[in-house]
């Protein structure tokens, strides 16, 4: 005859092996959010002239770490790390894409700026690539560093108007996450202002 264990016997293994299986589970690390931190840039003086044209901004372009939204370190060269129980509060792309058309609404010479899913119809078309958004150590402090590469387009046509590569770093105060975020903003405003002044330079001269 075959052996049937008894029920009560099974129910008090499970239970063992449940419990004896909590053991392992590791305990969730919190995790803090950052956003990307800005301050208002100046406005153009109202004497300034402004461009009679609308630009439509594209979200950059980025691929594997760089279209996430953990914050990335570089603590030796070619060997990307992240900085445990910290993120951005969305993805990199999209926090810097935000920030460019905060900087063209301050500084108020293209009122014509409109995201890249508005159904306006544009004149001129910017998009980049996100090819740097972490910190670097240099002599012993991290560094911020950014770096897009943009192109203007003619809408109509399609045609390639002007390129440019911008590259910033911004040294943080410490090695604390919080002035490593601190340091991105700053980075990223040093870089929106640079964009806004050469994009309505390139616009004028169209």
């Amino acid at each position: 005859m075959r052996y049937r264990p008894r029920l009560s016997w099974l129910v008090a293994l499970a239970v063992a092996l449940a419990l004896g299986g909590c053991q392992f589970v590791p305990e969730r690390t919190p995790v803090a959010f950052y956003d990307l931190p800005a301050r208002t840039l100046t406005p153009a003086p109202s004497s300034a002239t402004q461009v009679d044209a609308t630009l439509r901004l594209a979200t950059p372009r980025a691929s594997g770490l760089l279209d996430g939204t953990r914050i990335l370190v570089v603590p030796q060269p070619n060997r990307p790390q992240v900085y445990a129980g910290a993120r951005w509060a969305d993805a990199m792309p999209l926090l810097l894409r935000d920030r460019l058309l905060d900087a063209f609404h301050d500084d108020g010479r293209l009122p014509g700026v409109v995201h890249e899913d508005s159904g306006v119809t544009a004149d001129v078309e910017l998009h980049s690539d996100l090819r740097t958004f972490h910190s670097e150590y240099r002599g012993g402090r991290p560094e911020a560093v950014i770096r897009l590469e943009v192109r203007l387009v003619d809408a109509r046509t399609q045609r390639l108007l002007a390129s440019q590569r911008f590259l910033h770093y911004q040294r943080a105060d410490s090695e604390s996450i919080e002035d490593v975020v601190d340091a991105f903003g700053t980075a990223a405003d040093r870089l929106a202002q640079e964009l806004v002044d050469w994009s309505l330079m390139q616009m004028h001269e169209r």
